[in-house]
């Protein structure tokens, strides 16, 4: 049996994806969500702060909560592999897997993951799914000194950004997003049209041992967004 606060995440979800709640709407308080769900408190506050973290919902200081921009979102503070960041929405995840090989670096994929031109890489490309729809094509680049069996796993039951952390986790990351006109390539993986703007995340994250992984994270643009919920209430200020 699911976990209640994940009971009032998907039920507020079910009701926003059912068109009852829009965009702007608020949302029931903590205290109704509690009576409405005969939980405590900090249960339903659970779910409306998980709910606000992923982008579903927006809370307003002092006005309430309300539904926000029915995208999805992935963070700019986290790094999380994107079949939680589905899961956890209460949505289905698969995958796609078009590329698992190795390849020969040339001398800008070198620069990126400092080695020399020539360097055998293990490369992947891999088509994320949200209920069925694809929301992210992943292209990466991966140093098989730090990572010798990657190419072997299957992807179809695991994430890179799982087996990756799992062999040489994860201890800092740089990334850069703009938006772009996609490629054909990227177009047809994420089915949409050539001159339909998408969101292109360049990411390399770096293990104890060095850098690990260059990645390009394409997203479609009317479909997903990216962003994050900051909380400065704790903070002090001079």
């Amino acid at each position: 049996m699911q976990p209640r606060y994940i009971q009032i995440k998907s039920a507020i979800i079910n009701s926003i994806e059912a068109g009852k709640m829009k965009p702007g709407d608020k949302v029931d308080s903590e205290n109704q969500l509690a009576e409405i769900f005969k939980v405590s408190r900090m249960t339903a506050r659970r779910a409306l702060t998980e709910l606000v973290d992923e982008g579903v919902l927006a809370r307003s200081q002092g006005l309430g909560t309300f539904v926000n921009d029915h995208r999805p979102m992935s963070s700019l503070l986290e790094i999380r592999s994107i079949d939680d960041e589905i899961l956890q929405r209460g949505h289905t995840y698969s995958n796609q897997v078009l590329t698992q090989l190795k390849v020969k670096a040339t001398s800008e994929q070198g620069a990126w993951l400092d080695v020399p031109t020539g360097t055998e890489l293990f490369h992947t490309c891999i088509v994320h799914y949200e209920n069925e729809l694809p929301v992210q094509l992943e292209d990466r680049l991966v140093n098989p000194q730090w990572a010798p069996d990657y190419l072997t796993q299957d992807f179809s039951q695991t994430t890179a950004n799982h087996y990756l952390n799992s062999v040489a986790p994860l201890t800092q990351a740089d990334h850069a997003i703009e938006a772009i006109l996609p490629t054909q390539y990227v177009a047809k993986s994420l089915a949409i049209e050539p001159n339909q703007p998408c969101l292109q995340v360049s990411r390399r994250t770096y293990s104890a041992k060095g850098i690990v992984s260059y990645a390009l994270l394409f997203h479609p643009g009317n479909r997903y967004r990216i962003g994050g919920h900051l909380d400065f209430s704790h903070s002090i200020r001079s």
